[in-house]
């Protein structure tokens, strides 16, 4: 089983759709699957590795990632290729041999201008819009929401072949930090235009003088972050804002349980991953209608909030930092809707699927050791390094003592 991503949750820029497609990786490989992911390069990363039954190959840049991964996929003998299209798609059924599926977060319709200009855009968008759809005109899709469900058909992909595998979320950690005494707001996000950020700290510049100690807490990290560290001080609350960076699951954990409301005020999200950790710390979250796959993850009016513009968000966001009992109770309704959410029940989901686009029949499942070595792309003197594979599949005939094999220097 191959899947194309463009990058895995260790590059710097890897958000909620790079967790999404390792969870569903990890399942198909405790299921007994195979499973390989082709990723972007990054500094800092090693060529390969093997985590949690998968194996990783980070060749090329972000540009250079779509020629690696059609040649890995014209060299594979895979059962199923992935077709991971954040915007831009692989093309994996030019040269794959096996059925393709692919896998679509959110319809990047209102990024591409932003993002590459207006030129480069229109291209962007043509290519999404009309090339991806004709080229896989014959391919099974998956999702994470009904509302990017919709958003293809209105490309012409029809709904028959869209199957919509929601994400899943992890039990909160226990946390030590409990609500804040003074108003906090919380956004966790990738610091890229799109996501607006700049969005919640006009808000905190907006609401300044009704909440004197307001502050807004940020988390992630991305190549917009001097940009927000300068738009806090132009809007003279730079006092007011902390942009953390990157954190550990721990830490972001604990930032979420002390805050009264989450933000969202992204252009876009197939779903909103961050929104349902939120939730499950009894937080609130606010977020423009238009963004999607926030209507699906906000139940209006119970767990969260929708506004239609920048008035409207602020309004809600004033609204609920002032009244205490519909917060507590929007945010009990949303820990409570939050708990019925688990990766292993969405990798069930898209096991299922795999199975019935690849054909193939269910695989024995596979005992994953806890064990984990990177593989380095080259050795001094031209020799590759053992890799060893940290799984077992009862009776592979490939497996060493202990579940593991290796692969001698070539």
């Amino acid at each position: 089983m191959l899947l194309l991503n463009w990058r895995d949750t260790g590059h710097p820029e890897g958000g909620g759709s790079e967790r999404y497609v390792e969870r569903m990786a990890e399942g198909l490989a405790r299921a007994g699957y195979r499973v390989e992911i082709q990723c972007a390069a990054y500094p800092g990363a090693t060529a390969g590795e093997w985590r949690d039954g998968v194996r990783y190959r980070r060749r090329g840049n972000k540009f250079g990632v779509y020629a690696h991964a059609l040649r890995a996929t014209r060299r594979a003998r895979a059962d199923l290729v992935v077709d991971v299209q954040n915007g831009m798609p692989f093309f994996a059924k030019l040269v794959a041999g096996c059925p393709v599926l692919v896998l679509v977060h959110h319809v990047h319709k209102e990024q591409w201008i932003s993002a590459l200009g207006e030129t480069l855009g229109r291209i962007g968008w043509w290519i999404e819009s009309r090339l991806a759809p004709w080229l896989f005109r014959r391919c099974s899709y998956v999702t994470v929401s009904e509302v990017t469900k919709a958003e293809l058909a209105e490309l012409g992909i029809g709904r028959e072949r869209v199957t919509v595998v929601p994400n899943g979320l992890d039990a909160p950690p226990p946390c030590t930090s409990g609500r804040d005494s003074e108003p906090t707001l919380v956004a966790v996000s990738r610091l890229v235009p799109h996501k607006r950020i700049e969005h919640a700290i006009d808000v905190v510049a907006r609401l300044a003088r009704r909440w004197p100690s307001l502050r807004l807490e940020v988390v992630g990290q991305g190549p917009w972050d001097e940009v927000l560290r300068a738009h806090a001080a132009s809007r003279g609350v730079a006092d007011r804002v902390v942009l953390h960076g990157w954190v550990d699951e721990q830490a972001k954990h604990e930032i979420l349980a002390r805050s009264w409301l989450h933000l969202c005020p992204s252009v876009k999200e197939g779903w909103g991953i961050v929104i349902m950790e939120a939730a499950a710390h009894g937080v609130p979250s606010v977020a423009y209608r238009a963004a999607g796959g926030v209507t699906e993850s906000i139940v209006e009016g119970r767990t969260g909030l929708l506004a239609d513009d920048f008035e409207d968000f602020t309004a809600q966001v004033d609204g609920l930092l002032a009244d205490g009992p519909r917060r507590a109770e929007m945010g009990l309704a949303g820990a409570e809707r939050a708990g019925r959410y688990s990766w292993d029940t969405s990798a069930g989901q898209f096991e299922s699927l795999v199975r019935d686009v690849s054909g193939q029949p269910v695989p024995r499942p596979r005992t994953l050791l806890p064990h984990r070595v990177p593989e380095l792309s080259q050795q001094p003197g031209g020799r590759r390094r053992v890799e060893v594979l940290a799984a077992s599949s009862h009776g592979d005939r490939g497996a060493a003592a202990g579940g593991r094999r290796a692969e001698r220097h070539a």
